[in-house]
């Protein structure tokens, strides 16, 4: 195999390989021997086929596989030899292919941009700030308030009392479109908190200031996307009788409610509570952290990047952010999203740091565990009840899904072992301080 260099631009290597036809022959030929022994073919005994019928028989296939073998060696033999490795799969095609015939030397080029060396760089150097927030005894109580309220009960009023948010309604109601009933709008004695927004829109509101034996006619309009398409859009009527209207009683803040909790004592159940509110406490400053400290990369460490790697980030960038925008389309069938520059210098940062951590966790011999993967899978399997297992052989048989769940965990991993050997500060702050921090992220 015969190589030429025709392009070494920045990233960007072509070459031209030539198998001359003896080659190809001679490889042919001893592929059909060595296959030989194991033919069978009418009129012949197993292994005494003549070479020439092998040929005239197997001769096309087995050219066709050996071409693809002599171009995949010599391609992975540059490799190994130029030390170059394709940011994509490299581009390969065959010079005259429509027109090349048995007998002719076989010419492809390959095209691929390689990715770029990453400079040497010492960041033990790095300075970082960890914003530290202690659960305050006021954010306990009011945890405790909520859970408190999670658990209410509910007092019937005062006769007469005119029902607001937050009360509970037992009404009846008898539902109907064109003077119609329809299935599943007709029920009794049912429990409704005014202002939970579990009925459609408009229904709750119209129930407010209703008092005990009221029978209140409710006039609403079921949503263009209602999930059954016979009522969506449609106007309906609710028939309501207004039977019971009951006060909210927050459950006392005692042992009893910790133990509803799992909880032995009040004091442990504060306990928790307090290590839950400094462990997402801890979640939210590590985010913070963690965007200080790619900041602080991509400003440390430049180096040309592959157009091609760029370029598919930019385009699935737009993609996320026209679909955040359009939600309504789950599909793939609309028009070609362009990029902008906004988009292209998102992208740039994004593959810069990417193959900047990737280096430095292949330095330190970071890896992702098969426990690792394992939770990961398990996480992301809770989130399809009643499907785990589908979910679990999907990502067993996806690698590109199992490389998306193992990238996160790869970054962390790359993150922590910087952090770990860079200069951090602690400084206290207060929750809210904590959580302008984090909405400074989002306007980035």
């Amino acid at each position: 195999m015969q190589v030429k260099e025709t392009q070494n631009e920045g990233l960007k290597r072509g070459y031209e390989f030539t198998l001359p036809a003896a080659d190809l022959a001679a490889q042919v030929d001893a592929k059909l021997k060595e296959a030989q022994p194991e033919v069978e073919m009418k009129g012949f005994r197993k292994g005494k086929v003549p070479m020439a019928l092998l040929k005239k028989q197997f001769g096309q296939r087995v050219l066709g596989d050996a071409m693809q073998e002599a171009i995949d060696t010599a391609l992975r033999n540059h490799l190994e030899k130029s030390g170059d490795r394709p940011a994509v799969q490299p581009k390969i095609e065959m010079v005259n292919g429509e027109s090349w015939k048995e007998g002719d030397d076989v010419v492809v080029t390959v095209a691929y941009e390689a990715l770029p060396a990453i400079p040497e760089t010492d960041l033990s150097g790095v300075e970082l700030e960890r914003l530290v927030v202690e659960a305050s005894e006021e954010q306990v109580t009011e945890a405790l308030e909520n859970l408190a309220k999670n658990v209410q009960n509910f007092e019937d009023r005062k006769k007469g009392t005119k029902a607001k948010d937050g009360d509970q309604i037992v009404i009846d109601f008898k539902g109907m479109v064109d003077g119609e009933a329809f299935e599943g709008g007709t029920a009794e004695d049912y429990p409704l908190v005014l202002g939970s927004k579990s009925f459609i829109p408009g229904f709750e509101e119209q129930l407010v200031g209703a008092k005990a034996g009221d029978e209140v006619k409710v006039e609403v309009k079921f949503p263009e996307d209602y999930g059954h398409p016979t009522l969506a859009g449609k106007d309906a009527i609710f028939e309501t009788t207004v039977k019971a209207v009951k006060a909210p009683k927050p459950a006392e803040i005692d042992d009893e409610l910790a133990k509803k909790f799992g909880a032995e004592s009040l004091d442990a159940l504060k306990g928790q509570i307090r290590e839950r509110l400094e462990a997402e406490y801890n979640g939210a400053s590590r985010q913070v952290l963690k965007r200080a400290l790619l900041d602080k990369l991509d400003e440390l460490v430049k180096f040309d990047l592959p157009e091609s790697l760029v370029e598919a980030e930019a385009n699935q960038i737009a993609h996320q952010l026209w679909h955040e925008e359009h939600p309504e389309e789950h599909g793939h069938n609309h028009g070609e999203i362009e990029t902008t520059d906004e988009h292209k210098s998102l992208a740039e940062r994004r593959v810069r740091l990417g193959l900047l951590l990737a280096e430095i966790g292949q330095k330190a011999e970071i890896t992702v565990s098969d426990q690792e993967m394992t939770q990961a899978v398990m996480r992301q399997a809770r989130q399809f009840p009643g499907q785990e297992r589908a979910f679990f052989e999907f990502i067993q048989q996806n690698p590109q899904a199992q490389q998306q769940l193992r990238a996160p965990i790869f970054e962390d991993k790359v993150v922590d072992h910087i952090v770990e050997g860079a200069k951090v500060a602690e400084k206290t702050v207060t929750k809210d301080e904590l959580e302008k921090a984090i909405e400074a992220l989002d306007q980035l």
